[in-house]
């Protein structure tokens, strides 16, 4: 059976949002993937973002010892899937969040310092 992209999307179009919503809950479960935004790589924004002063980046700089409580903790502020918060956990130093509030990056930060993690906010 050949795959038929069109015929997919025509079903969809008539799919609810329901069905729409419960098919992403699937397909994540399915090939262990998140359909949530990826984190955007630092620099990545362009230079009107990165010269704001009241947005911040947070960037983790250190895992420390609790890997598994940082992974929580790094997939509760980004939403992203398990394993897309243990790429970032395993490869730091990686940016968590872009252009956040001070009082939001400084949430983050806090939270990621309790279970261990070193942070910085640029």
């Amino acid at each position: 059976m050949a795959f038929d992209k069109d015929a997919i999307i025509d079903s969809l179009k008539e799919a609810s949002i329901s069905d729409l919503n419960d098919l992403v809950k699937a397909i994540e479960e399915e090939f262990d993937v998140s359909a949530s935004a990826p984190v955007a790589v630092a620099g990545a924004a362009g230079g009107d973002a990165a010269a704001a002063k009241d947005s911040y980046d947070v960037e983790l700089t250190e895992s420390g010892d609790q890997k598994v409580k940082a992974i929580k903790a790094v997939r509760d502020i980004t939403g992203l899937g398990l394993k897309d918060a243990k790429v970032l956990v395993d490869n730091v130093p990686s940016i968590i969040k872009e252009g956040v509030s001070e009082d939001e990056a400084n949430d983050m930060k806090a939270k990621l310092e309790e279970v261990g993690g070193v942070v910085t906010l640029k």
